[in-house]
């Protein structure tokens, strides 16, 4: 029995994942502007986030469908608290704040937990997936950005347990289509994912007003203006 799930989440994410990638901040992120305050943000954001996801794959690491994709090997709480230390110093935990987007994302997150776990893989492929195939693109673009040396500030981008990208992403859509579901339940699971690139995409749009304070403003709109398709989008179709 194959679900043709991953072929699913891919053609059904499609048109969110270009909104997503057409955010102001993302778009000035993918063109080499990255200001260093709205990206701790981020960070400090995605911490919340991860920690929670990560919580509540392990609550389901047995579940009949979880199970699955539960591949500790992509955890990234561990590496954003050594981003979190190196941008805001070792007292970072009293300094980090969710914003009002991240904090919906972590309700969303635990609810779904709570009521439908199999919706978690929608969280999961909306990170991590992404997080692996535009993590080398966006980690170069962050350090020239930044001027960080290497191993800096970039350790989200880092998964050192995987050796083999390519080869893992495949063995992760080939547990994507052997998911034990019907038609109904892979179609809430891309309606799921298409509501997490949507509240990313709020979670980028707060940081807006951060970066347009530190470029200004007619920078930002020559960034911002014509719509793309990006390049991490390209690259987790690879």
């Amino acid at each position: 029995m194959s679900s043709n799930l991953a072929s699913k989440l891919r053609v059904g994410t499609k048109k969110a994942h270009t909104m997503a990638e057409n955010v102001g901040f993302v778009k000035c992120f993918l063109k080499g502007v990255v200001e260093k305050s709205s990206y701790r943000k981020l960070v400090g954001n995605f911490y919340f986030v991860y920690s929670a996801m990560e919580e509540e794959m392990e609550k389901h690491r047995d579940h009949p469908i979880v199970s699955k994709i539960y591949f500790t090997e992509l955890n990234r709480k561990h590496t954003l608290e050594q981003d979190l230390s190196f941008y805001y110093g070792s007292n970072w935990r009293e300094q980090v704040q969710l914003s009002p987007a991240g904090e919906a994302y972590v309700k969303r997150i635990r609810e779904v937990s709570a009521n439908a776990p199999e919706l978690l893989i929608a969280h999961s492929y909306t990170r991590y997936l992404g997080d692996l195939s535009g993590g080398q693109i966006l980690k170069g673009i962050a350090q020239t950005a930044m001027n960080l040396n290497d191993g800096q500030g970039t350790a989200f981008y880092e998964f050192a347990d995987i050796t083999d990208e390519k080869g893992f992403k495949a063995k992760y859509r080939q547990a994507l289509d052997e998911m034990p579901i019907d038609e109904a339940t892979a179609d809430r699971i891309v309606d799921e994912a298409n509501a997490a690139f949507g509240i990313n995409m709020k979670m980028f749009n707060e940081l807006e007003g951060n970066l347009i304070k530190a470029i200004g403003i007619m920078l930002y709109n020559t960034l911002t203006r014509k719509r793309t398709r990006g390049s991490t989008e390209l690259a987790t179709a690879e």
